[in-house]
């Protein structure tokens, strides 16, 4: 039986929490922690080396709001480093499962309980979110996005993933602990296409939930523009090699 998870009438029930993997971005986390406090979920709130005044503000936010812990460090490491942080404490607290969720409320949290009804079903599957977009999108990033969904369709010889980008996504740790442990993963904005892409070639189920996605014009976005799409492209050259040597 995974660390905790029971089993009642013959039900797996998931012991979960949620990481908020944050650097500069305490625009909307606010009103995110209040949002979760609804949902009575342990929150781990993970700041990935953001400047002085951001910092500050990311900690008295979590102060004021019960049952959020804030872990911090210096310097930045990237959005992958800081997901793959909180679920290490995550697993060393017991938790079975965790929801990573954006810190600047791209994503609808209402959509949270989705996330665990799924996982509850399907214990050691990946739920991962597939955004279905408003007006609000830039449709230069939209369309660029299909770029990647072809190539994860080439990594893994199927359309089993939607969407590889999303940063909505429930983990079952063990099954995906063991993984990070053994491969390196992309610790910056190539991390959520290069974890779930590994998590297939493991064998782990990928369930995709499709979810309302909004940008909000008054939150930075932290995506580089040059060095993130470096990263990207030499994630998809690695995992495709890695798909040569998989391939019947």
């Amino acid at each position: 039986m995974p660390k905790g998870c029971c089993v009642i009438k013959g039900k797996m029930m998931i012991n979960c929490a949620v990481i908020v993997p944050v650097y500069n971005h305490h625009h909307k986390l606010a009103e995110l922690l209040s949002l979760l406090r609804e949902k009575k979920l342990p929150v781990v709130v993970v700041d990935d080396g953001s400047d002085a005044a951001s910092a500050e503000q990311v900690k008295c936010i979590c102060d004021g709001h019960e049952g959020v812990s804030l872990f911090a460090y210096q310097p930045n490491q990237g959005k992958g480093a800081a997901v793959l942080k909180g679920m290490e404490i995550a697993r060393d607290a017991g938790y079975s499962h965790v929801i990573q969720i954006d810190a600047d409320l791209q994503h609808d949290v209402a959509d949270m309980d989705r996330f665990i009804a799924q996982a509850e079903k399907n214990p050691k599957a990946c739920i991962c979110g597939v955004p279905q977009y408003d007006e609000s999108v830039d449709k230069g990033r939209y369309y660029a996005r299909y770029i990647t969904h072809v190539w994860v369709w080439i990594h893994t010889w199927s359309k089993d993933i939607k969407d590889s980008m999303c940063g909505f996504r429930c983990y079952p740790l063990v099954g995906v602990m063991p993984l990070v442990e053994k491969n390196k993963i992309g610790k910056r904005m190539n991390f959520d296409t290069d974890i779930i892409v590994k998590m297939h070639w493991q064998g782990i189920r990928i369930i995709n939930l499709p979810t309302h996605v909004v940008y909000h014009d008054d939150v930075p976005s932290n995506f580089r523009m040059f060095k993130d799409n470096v990263a990207i492209s030499w994630t998809h050259t690695k995992l495709f090699f890695g798909m040569l040597i998989r391939s019947p």
